[in-house]
């Protein structure tokens, strides 16, 4: 009888996102930039379920892991963006980080604590770090500068919202932005990851430079211990 195979040792340094979505956005972005693969990007799941309490509920856990070296977080600010800080900053003090700023650094946050047994930790907030809102803000801005097609798709919203036709939530406005307007391309409903493979997005936006920058410090080398 064959013997049972062990589950994959999760990499040392690994990137912490709410969902699939996010997980498809970031891995395009790096295949652009031609970062080396030395992360991994995980999705946390809680009884089958995705995002952000999921998340933090696992968060106190995952830095307590013998072989993590670097972790990453990438969540949606939504609504709150004070809020989400707090809640982030509330787990990460009673895991044992300090000095953490009172409101994230606009080019992302990357901590290395004196305590050699905690890992090296880095926070950004979607979509900017400074702004409410969600991955669907980061990839809207990676709609190409002076596209004539992403102010129609806004006034149609915007037309259907202010006649109450809308069938998602207000809060949902980007979503269903990015996606009308990803619907009108050469190949229609492609998902958004696709598109930034594709080029349909533009990777050399602002916003992108910055994440990866942050992504670059984040998990840039570091020296072994050598005690």
């Amino acid at each position: 009888m064959p013997k049972a195979r062990k589950p994959p040792q999760p990499k040392p340094q690994q990137l912490l996102v709410e969902g699939k979505n996010d997980r498809h956005v970031i891995w395009a972005l790096c295949q652009q930039y031609q970062l080396p693969e030395t992360f991994s990007v995980e999705v946390p799941q809680e009884e089958g379920t995705e995002g952000v309490e999921a998340l933090l509920d696992g968060l106190p856990e995952r830095l307590k892991a013998e072989n993590l070296r670097t972790l990453g977080i990438v969540v949606d600010a939504d609504r709150n963006l004070s809020g989400r800080w707090q809640s982030l900053k509330d787990k990460l003090s009673s895991s044992g980080y300090r000095e953490i700023p009172q409101s994230p650094p606009p080019e992302g946050w990357v901590c290395t604590p004196s305590d050699p047994y905690l890992p090296r930790v880095g926070v950004w907030l979607m979509p900017n770090n400074q702004l409410p809102g969600m991955l669907e803000d980061f990839v809207a801005y990676l709609i190409p500068p002076g596209d004539t097609l992403h102010p129609k798709a806004e006034a149609i919203l915007q037309e259907i919202e202010q006649a109450e036709l809308n069938r998602y939530t207000l809060i949902h406005h980007p979503k269903a932005l990015i996606h009308t307007w990803l619907a009108w391309q050469k190949t229609p409903a492609m998902p958004m990851g696709q598109a930034i493979t594709a080029q349909v997005l533009s990777c050399d936006s602002p916003i992108a430079l910055i994440f990866i920058e942050w992504l670059k410090h984040l998990f840039e080398p570091i020296a072994p211990s050598t005690g």
